[in-house]
Order: structure tokens, then sequence, then C-alpha cells
């Protein structure tokens, strides 16, 4: 398990404890210059947001479970 209080996301170390929420579904705004399209937005606190690929996101959501588990993501018995 990654017993770091800080993740990657676009090339920026974000502490897991400022994380919000995670999108579940991709950015899609069909705007033509849109930049996102297909990235998975994780909100910060403080209204701030980073734009996350989808292994990324995924590292992100097995991250913040195991820190609120305690268990390690790769486990695949829990502790119950």
């Amino acid at each position: 398990m990654n017993n770091s209080i800080t993740i990657l996301i676009d090339d920026k170390h974000v502490p897991l404890y400022r994380i919000m929420w995670v999108a579940d579904t991709p950015h899609f705004c069909g705007e033509e210059d849109c930049t996102r399209e297909g990235q998975y937005e994780v909100r910060l606190e403080l209204d701030e947001s980073v734009w996350a690929s989808r292994a990324e996101r995924d590292s992100v959501l097995e991250s913040i479970n195991g820190s609120r588990d305690g268990v390690d993501p790769g486990e695949e018995d829990g502790p119950w």
C-alpha cells in the first residue's frame, strides 16, 4: 500500500485530505475549444480542481478508500 498522504494528479502532488470529491464520469461540455474532454474532475477544497486521466482517477479512489479503511487497496479480503 502507498502510505503517502499525497497523490500525483496531472503532475501535481495533491494531499489526499484536500480532495472533496472525484467525478464518476469523464467531463463532456461539447465546447469546441475545451481541453478537458474525457478527463475526470477531482475537486479540491476552496473551489479548486485538478483534472485526472482514468488511471489517475482510479489511483485516487484506491488511495482514498485505502486510507479511509486502513486496508491495502490491493488486498482482496478486507477486515470484514
